[in-house]
């Protein structure tokens, strides 16, 4: 398996550093280590036409609005869920990120902080979730937003959560999505896929970090296939909005994400699989030293746009 050199810039960074593995560390401890890295491995921030923090349907978000577009106009939405193994993560860990969604597609981006584990587990992240998408589209008006061009999408644990969210959509529980935008997604957390066995050791996020998300998150290990957790699980995903499903090689969630990819497109849905075979879970928040990173960005960019009709 052949790494990015600039993967690997990152790798020997992060070891030089000291920086000891998420999983010897207590949650907090994890969220302050993350937290401190995000200077170190993000591009500047771009400049934004709007950006304004709020409540939706009790859940802290924020709301970003693409540089050029004017106040009054009706834009398509991004719903973001962000990555972190449910246990890390926030509003500013994927600032960066959401910004450039919000220029390069042109639309609105509404980035979702949901409760975290351990303190708060499975299934208030997806409540949370499905309270703040609801009340999002709910209020479309008020935001200035298209609810006929909305998306959701997210990394890792926020991919998964897109993924559920898209489901729920589907079976009415929620208003109609049009989009879902999986980027490395955590669609299984019964952790039997192959990819489990190649990723033990010398990534950010290996087989052991994932199992130690997995248990701050989870009740118990029934909850491991409840669809809800592992949609990968769900018993239909037909019906469901066409999808971008982003995986990379060097990641313990990669063929569970082509597993899922392959899922939706064998049940009738329209799918853009990407894969990254020189990359590794994470890249997307490390565009200081990951080129790819923009590569990857403009190019899910360039497909929400494609499938909103945006010039």
């Amino acid at each position: 398996m052949i790494l990015d050199p600039q993967n690997q810039v990152v790798l020997d960074l992060i070891k030089s550093s000291g920086r000891p593995p998420l999983e010897t560390l207590s949650p907090a401890e994890a969220r302050a280590a993350s937290a401190a890295s995000r200077a170190v491995m993000q591009n500047d921030p771009e400049d934004v036409a709007e950006l304004r923090d709020f409540e939706a349907g009790g859940v802290p978000v924020r709301l970003y609005r693409g540089k050029g577009t004017t106040a009054d106009e009706v834009l398509p939405v991004l719903i973001y869920f962000h990555g972190g193994g449910w246990v890390i993560g926030d509003l500013d860990s994927h600032d960066g990120v959401c910004r450039s969604f919000a220029n390069r597609a042109r639309c609105c981006v509404i980035s979702v902080h949901y409760r975290l584990a351990p303190e708060h587990k499975f299934p208030a992240a997806v409540d949370d979730s499905a309270a703040a998408t609801g009340w999002i589209l709910a209020h479309a008006a008020e935001l200035k937003i298209d609810a006929a061009k909305a998306a959701v999408g997210g990394d890792s644990a926020g991919g998964n959560l897109a993924a559920v969210m898209a489901i729920m959509a589907r079976d009415g529980t929620l208003p109609k999505i049009g989009y879902q935008m999986l980027i490395y997604p955590a669609v299984d957390l019964t952790a039997t896929h192959a990819s489990y066995d190649r990723i033990i050791s010398g990534y950010l996020l290996t087989t052991t970090t994932m199992k130690w998300f997995r248990e701050h998150y989870l009740r118990d290990a029934k909850d491991r296939t409840d669809w809800r957790a592992s949609p990968l699980r769900a018993a239909d995903l037909s019906g469901t909005a066409p999808a971008f499903v982003l995986t990379a090689t060097h990641d313990p969630l990669c063929d569970e994400g082509i597993a899922y990819a392959r899922r939706l497109e064998q049940e009738g849905v329209r799918v853009t699989h990407v894969h990254c075979g020189d990359q590794m879970h994470a890249f997307l928040t490390m565009g200081r030293f990951i080129r790819a990173s923009d590569t990857v960005i403009d190019m899910m960019s360039s497909a929400l746009r494609a499938h909103w009709g945006v010039v």
